[in-house]
């Protein structure tokens, strides 16, 4: 890490990551599907539980990773569990923490503590998995970004997700 990022608040934190649904998921066995979900941050992985026979599950499982900063790229693979061969890919998403980590430095320069304030919207754009505009709030002290993800590398489906970044220097 550079002396900036040490000097200048690249304070530890925890990243809650929430994957709340599925939907329209892919067909992978006959008739349905058995999703779960892998999320990567870095070297860390976290898996949702398996939901049997499910093409719009609901998982509701919040991961939390203890990180330095909100940095990097989130990655999001589903995938339909087979009990006697290789699991199947259902797709994959992504979310670019850039907007979390200057969400979470305009927080600090505005010096917020309590309330709700809505610090940045985040469009979907050819470079992204969002189906629509997606905002980054401050709320209750979390750094807040709800986000519908459209899976890529399959024929359908999308992923309600909510990342939370709760900075442990936060004043």
């Amino acid at each position: 890490m550079n002396e900036e990022a040490e000097g200048r608040g690249a304070r530890p934190g925890v990243l809650k990551v929430v994957v709340a649904q599925g939907t329209n998921l892919a067909i992978r066995d006959f008739t349905s599907s058995d999703p779960y979900v892998v999320v990567r941050l870095a070297d860390k992985s976290a898996k949702t539980k398996v939901i049997n026979s499910c093409l719009n599950p609901v998982w509701n499982e919040e991961m939390v990773f203890s990180i330095r900063e909100p940095l990097g790229i989130i990655k999001f693979e589903v995938f339909d569990r087979d009990r006697f061969k290789y699991d199947d890919k259902m797709g994959h998403a992504f979310i670019d923490l850039q907007p979390v980590a200057a969400a979470t430095k305009l927080r600090r320069a505005l010096k917020l503590t309590t309330g709700e304030t809505r610090l940045r919207k985040v469009a979907p754009t050819a470079d992204n998995c969002l189906l629509s505009d997606s905002f980054v709030t401050y709320a209750d002290g979390e750094i807040v970004l709800d986000s519908r993800l459209r899976l890529r590398d399959v024929e359908s489906g999308e992923l309600f997700v909510t990342v939370k970044w709760i900075d442990a220097g936060a004043t």
